[in-house]
């Protein structure tokens, strides 16, 4: 191959990782467990894991344990009631250690609870998911 066509593949190459997103994806954070639940005790580990929920839920928990992230890695928390393709809210924030568990949640306000229907959460880095769960309310 002739110094063009190696200019050419590399080029070629380079555009593949940029637009496969890469620069978006911190190395080696790996979210190790993940599950939906109705609350979080003290020490932040999730109480009544279910996907399940009963029809008067006001809150949904999201928990998560990651490992070899880089302190302050940005993750976006996106929620969407999939029975009818809504997108309800992206909740932002930076994961504080290498590795640790924590917690998101969508609550509705005092009185009020979440509509009968199919749910999902996603975690996000970027543009990339790193990790969706769904649940229901019925």
């Amino acid at each position: 191959m002739n110094k063009k066509g190696v200019q050419s593949a590399l080029a070629f190459c380079l555009t593949l990782f940029v637009l496969s997103g890469c620069f978006l994806w911190p190395a080696g954070i790996t979210i190790t467990d993940a599950k939906t639940a109705t609350g979080v005790n003290e020490s932040l580990m999730p109480i009544q894991v279910t996907s399940l929920f009963p029809k008067q839920t006001s809150k949904v928990c999201c928990w998560f344990q990651w490992k070899n992230a880089k302190i302050d890695t940005k993750i976006v928390a996106k929620w969407y009631y999939t029975t009818d393709n809504i997108h309800i809210l992206d909740y932002n924030f930076s994961i504080p250690r290498r590795e640790g568990s924590g917690s998101v949640s969508l609550s509705m306000p005092e009185g009020k609870t979440l509509p009968v229907g199919s749910y999902q959460v996603t975690l996000n880095i970027g543009r990339r998911t790193i990790k969706a769960l769904n649940f229901r309310i019925e």
